[in-house]
């Protein structure tokens, strides 16, 4: 039963990531939709946390809700990283100081700990991607003021061998899903990778950034749209940002106006290596 949950529930996230890419396949959600209602019926949803069972609203038990740590004000103004001190609005960290990011803000609702790390793992590789609706209220709350000018969301995109073998992109999935929330359409193509870049995993900072280097370019069919327009970046975890700065940097190269980072979680360490 579980081996037949995990190959239904790529298949619907792979149905609707063909939906996104082009309007021609839209006819493909109504069968995507009755598959979906198949599964819920047969095989109720579950916490990505606890495990138990959950309805459509909640996707997470309040047991879990309280294990979350929401990242709020004070923050750095440019990229969003938690202060442990009051500060005045806008005030930047140092490493934002010392080294200006190439996006315009960035921000995330919850710090990446132990609770959000399982639940962020099993949405990203287990295919628990009925889990997304529960992000779209926290990341709409932490990114309401870019979102309130934005033009596009646009995911970081996988390489095409690990979007094969993983049937679906996690950005992209949140980009949609807050999408239909907040109606900013999603350039879900917008930008495209062509390198098969190594698992950035336990590499630090500078490898990161070595790793990521000319991984992304901006989609040729996609360049005049992102010209002159303010683009939110989505990811699920902000670590060191290497790759979203990578993202951000080859959207500017493309004419976009500002690049903003939304993501769902960020490392919050102090000896993190940026």
């Amino acid at each position: 039963m579980y081996v037949f949950s995990i190959k239904i529930s790529k298949l619907i996230a792979y149905l609707s990531e063909i939906a996104y890419k082009n309007p021609m396949h839209a006819a493909l959600k109504p069968v995507q939709t009755l598959i979906q209602q198949a599964v819920d019926t047969v095989l109720p949803p579950r916490c990505v946390i606890t495990g138990d069972i959950v309805d459509k609203q909640g996707m997470i038990t309040p047991q879990a809700w309280a294990q979350l740590n929401f990242i709020a004000d004070p923050q750095c103004g440019k990229c969003g990283i938690p202060f442990d001190f009051e500060s005045f609005e806008g005030l930047t960290c140092t490493a934002c100081l010392d080294r200006t990011p190439p996006f315009e803000t960035a921000r995330a609702a919850l710090k990446y700990d132990d609770a959000s790390r399982d639940m962020i793992l099993r949405f990203k590789h287990a295919d628990q991607t009925h889990v997304v609706l529960a992000f779209v209220p926290w990341m709409e709350k932490a990114g309401a003021q870019m979102l309130a000018q934005a033009d596009y969301l646009v995911p970081v995109p996988l390489h095409r061998w690990r979007l094969l073998s993983r049937r679906y992109n996690q950005s992209a999935l949140i980009a949609q899903a807050l999408s239909k929330k907040t109606k900013v359409p999603t350039m879900v193509d917008g930008l495209l990778r062509i390198r098969s870049t190594e698992v950035q995993g336990y590499k630090k900072a500078a490898a990161r950034h070595k790793n990521v280097k000319k991984a992304f370019v901006a989609n040729p069919k996609r360049e005049e749209a992102v010209k002159g327009k303010s683009i939110i970046l989505i990811d699920d975890v902000y670590t060191t940002g290497a790759t979203v700065k990578e993202c951000a940097k080859t959207l500017m190269k493309a004419g976009a106006k500002r690049v903003d980072i939304l993501t769902l979680a960020r490392v919050v360490r102090d000896d993190l290596d940026f």
